[in-house]
């Protein structure tokens, strides 16, 4: 049998993975919930990731196009412009930074 090195995307996925084994852990211990019950906000944290990325891939969409010669000012934060393309606006204080970057208990860091 012969040994094949792993490829660079194998490294990176073994590097994801003990991250999110950290961050699961350091979750379960400081938070006070049942292993029932932390399932809820980490997977509202996950819909939220994926809001925010559709989200900031039409927002890059019409910051390009810019403002158009029949409607004269950008459409940028327009919720319409979003829905019409089947994305969910997200205002200010619903991205996923927002809970991070505000409120008393701030996150300044996310364990390695």
């Amino acid at each position: 049998m012969r040994w094949v090195a792993p490829t660079e995307k194998d490294t990176a996925n073994e590097t994801l993975e003990k991250r999110l084994w950290a961050a699961a852990d350091q979750f379960r211990a400081n938070s006070g919930l049942k292993a029932g019950q932390y399932s809820t906000p980490v997977l509202g944290l996950i819909f939220l990731r994926f809001a925010e990325a559709r989200f900031a891939k039409r927002r890059a969409e019409l910051e390009k196009a810019g403002g158009s010669a029949r409607r004269g000012a950008s459409r940028i934060d327009d919720p319409k412009a979003y829905m019409a393309e089947g994305v969910l606006y997200l205002t200010p204080s619903a991205r996923f930074d927002y809970p991070y970057c505000s409120g008393p208990k701030a996150v300044t860091s996310v364990a390695p």
